[in-house]
């Protein structure tokens, strides 16, 4: 019987030691997934400024060049090698003045399309 009694105990304490980690691993897997999230997160707000940057530098260099800002997004697609990728951002462009700086905002599709 004796034998019966230690081996109850050592099978229980075998389970809560993996029980333990188990949920040590769901833990790591947990705080691991949280901060990639916040990693990308952090990574498509920079993305977004860069592409706002970039669309002013093609117009302030447009301006330089041309004597006026571009009329649309498109010119400096054409002309200036400003690169957009249309399937992740939508750019709205408001250049009212050929002598004015455009407002210029660089939105993510998805943020868009949950906005809607």
């Amino acid at each position: 019987m004796k034998i019966r009694v230690s081996k109850v105990k050592e099978d229980k304490g075998e389970l809560r030691g993996l029980l333990l980690s188990f949920l040590l691993l769901l833990a790591a897997v947990a705080a691991f997934g949280t901060g990639s999230l916040g990693f990308l997160n952090r990574t498509g707000e920079r993305s977004q400024e860069t592409l706002r940057k970039a669309i002013a530098r093609g117009c302030v260099q447009c301006y330089a060049i041309e004597g006026r800002y571009p009329p649309s997004v498109e010119y400096l697609e054409e002309n200036y090698g400003v690169q957009i990728d249309h399937d992740k951002y939508n750019v709205f462009y408001d250049g009212f003045a050929s002598n004015i700086m455009p407002e210029i905002t660089v939105i993510l599709a998805e943020q868009e399309d949950a906005v809607k």
